[in-house]
């Protein structure tokens, strides 16, 4: 048995999620926690889950993120908490502006205050690509969030509460990605599939993969961190040839907020970061514990720090998949 999640209590905002209800999978077929609940905003979500994980353990609190007295409440005897819950459509933020920060910097901020009220040991809150140099509202508030989950150890106090921030990329197969749309299409006979632009790249992950990650930053944080893990690219083009290979592809042009390659290590961030074998660790900008030593993690591995003006970008990416090799990652995706 784990003995981070052994009879420890967990929450995961935005439970009901593509992610939410991937982690909770995970932690209950390979766990043995406590209690693990599901905090979100969609009761039809939670009712279906709850007749999918019928665990003693598990529990369903209606709330949301917005709501800092739900929050506080839903944090009671807590250990772990995972934010996953955020306004996430690039276009649906550009339009709504003020909902997309009131739930993803005002939420974030709440989760914080919860947290440091209920004296819970570790949080995890789940970042994006679109965090590093962003171009659009929601990579925008996703950033900001990122800067205010890591400044929030420098405000805990004599409390051993920790705070650090995964990042990864696009998650294969989840709602709104375009792996569902393409197969949709698909099977819809329709004529061609739509490609932004020829040369478009992307790092992948499938859901599975953003869970383990999670659960290991778990085990390696020290207060601090932005996780990154190292990932494979994959060009969006190659995407419809893997789903549609007798599908001609019909070039529609960059959407409004979206970038041509993703960034999740910018060059501006080269000397905050931290190699290890299979991720990246961006170390805070204003580090309050001297004490903390980022190069050697709570596991023991070490880390060295990238050379000067190093970005780790989809695009220059050393990992690149292929149709077969796409392919290969859906399938792993469905399991």
């Amino acid at each position: 048995m784990d003995k981070l999640f052994a009879d420890k209590t967990i929450l995961i905002t935005g439970g009901t999620g593509s992610f939410g209800q991937k982690f909770v999978d995970v932690i209950q077929s390979s766990f043995s926690p406590k209690k693990l609940i599901v905090f979100s905003r969609d009761e039809l979500k939670q009712s279906e889950m709850q007749q999918k994980f019928t665990q003693s353990s598990m529990r369903f609190f209606i709330g949301d993120v917005r709501d800092q007295t739900r929050l506080d409440e839903a944090c009671r005897d807590v250990d772990l908490i995972v934010h996953a819950a955020a306004m996430k459509q690039v276009p649906a933020s550009e339009y709504n502006p003020t909902e997309c920060i009131k739930t993803n910097i005002d939420g974030a901020q709440n989760v914080i205050k919860a947290a440091l009220n209920n004296s819970v040991s570790s949080v995890i809150a789940l970042s994006t690509d679109k965090a590093a140099n962003p171009v659009n509202l929601y990579g925008a508030t996703k950033l900001a969030s990122d800067k205010l989950f890591i400044a929030a150890n420098n405000i805990v106090g004599q409390r051993n509460t920790k705070f650090s921030v995964v990042r990864y990329g696009n998650v294969i197969g989840s709602r709104g990605s375009i792996v569902p749309l393409y197969q949709r299409l698909v099977s819809e006979n329709c004529g061609h599939l739509p490609v932004t632009h020829p040369g478009m790249t992307r790092f992948v992950i499938t859901l599975r993969q953003g869970v383990k990650f999670v659960i290991d930053a778990f085990r390696r944080m020290q207060g601090g961190e932005i996780f990154v893990p190292k990932l494979p690219s994959v060009k969006v083009i190659t995407v419809a040839q893997a789903l549609g290979p007798d599908l001609p592809t019909k070039i529609i042009g960059i959407r409004p907020g979206e970038k041509l390659h993703e960034v999740m290590c910018s060059s501006d961030d080269s000397h905050l970061v931290l190699e290890y074998d299979n991720h990246f660790v961006i170390k805070p900008s204003i580090q309050i514990r001297e004490e903390i030593d980022y190069s050697v993690d709570n596991k023991g591995d070490t880390g060295k720090l990238v050379s000067e003006g190093f970005e780790y970008q989809s695009g220059t990416n050393c990992s690149f998949l292929d149709a077969t090799e796409f392919n290969r990652l859906v399938s792993l995706s469905n399991n």
